[in-house]
């Protein structure tokens, strides 16, 4: 049971963390209206709604709790879509720098506000196909009354052949392997900028680049943050390989599997999701800056509300 209450505090925590980090987003300008800001804002959304759905489901499965299996597929939807939307968004985080650094003249062109819905509907279409893979091939498979059975909701039970196990891991095997190319690639051009910014590398040339104090600075930060962005990742990407390391052990014993699944769920579903306010709001010194503003005018209205209580 006290796994269970620590669990629910930390995404509750968190969940309030990104709610206020959202409510941020909305109130300057600047923020909507910044690319860098917009992906941003999609990461955090992602991961407030697959914490809270997660929430939910590990309570109903804590306590065993049965739910009809269309209902359950409706879940599984919202899973399965967000389970990927977080990694493809980092990735997507990845190339917007890479731009802003590698190919600044382009930059404005290529990630200017127009594009943002383009960019979102690309996003959550490239994580659907995991998705809209494994249930047509559970709808193809189920008969009309399995719909209306109730069951615990879990991943198994859209899974009624072997093969679609093995399909599922290639699936999430070429995503992994995409994503950590974008990331390598992105990592190592920013890098060459950055030697040749500091003065390391005197002989290149680059484009729009000038070994200026403020590039410079500009160019590390972008660096530390596609290093940031790739442990982020990473630990996102191990995830899609927790189901195989799962029932490799529960081959083995039970209480180990038990044991190792609790350490998936914190490690590389919790986490990943929790870091996006620490890593990228809380180092973002214009977005530091609006939280400290709009966390002092709360306090003075509570301040004000506070004295004029005391005074009727």
């Amino acid at each position: 049971m006290h796994t269970l209450v620590v669990k629910i505090v930390l995404i509750s925590v968190f969940l309030c963390i990104n709610f206020l980090l959202i409510t941020t987003f909305f109130m300057k300008d600047i923020f909507y209206t910044t690319m860098r800001y917009i992906l941003f804002a999609i990461a955090l959304s992602s991961d407030s709604l697959f914490l809270l759905m997660t929430n939910v489901l590990l309570i109903l499965n804590y306590f065993s709790f049965t739910i009809q299996v269309w209902l359950c597929v409706i879940i599984y939807i919202v899973l399965s879509v967000y389970t990927f939307v977080t990694p493809v968004t980092l990735t997507a985080m990845t190339l917007e720098r890479y731009v802003a650094i590698c190919v600044p003249l382009r930059h404005a062109e290529l990630c200017r506000t127009q594009r943002a819905l383009h960019f979102i509907l690309i996003i959550h279409g490239l994580s659907s196909v995991p998705c809209i893979v494994i249930l047509s091939i559970f709808f193809a498979s189920a008969i009309t009354s399995f719909y209306t059975q109730s069951r615990i909701c879990a991943v198994e039970m859209f899974i009624f052949h072997r093969w679609q196990d093995h399909l599922r891991s290639a699936i999430s095997q070429l995503y992994f392997l995409i994503m950590s190319i974008t990331i390598v690639f992105s990592y190592v051009q920013i890098m060459k900028v950055a030697k040749a910014a500091s003065g390391e590398n005197k002989k290149s040339t680059w484009k729009g680049l000038t070994a200026s104090g403020e590039n410079k600075k500009s160019t590390w930060k972008g660096l530390s943050t596609v290093v940031l962005h790739g442990f982020q990742l990473l630990l996102c990407l191990i995830q899609l390989w927790c189901p195989f390391i799962e029932a490799a052990v529960l081959q083995i014993d039970f209480m180990l599997f038990i044991n190792v699944r609790y350490f998936n769920y914190i490690a590389f579903i919790l986490a990943p999701r929790c870091l996006s306010p620490l890593i990228y709001g809380l180092r973002d010194e214009m977005f530091v800056n609006a939280l400290k503003y709009y966390a002092l005018c709360a306090q003075i209205i509570t301040f004000v509300c506070k004295q004029n209580m005391l005074y009727l």
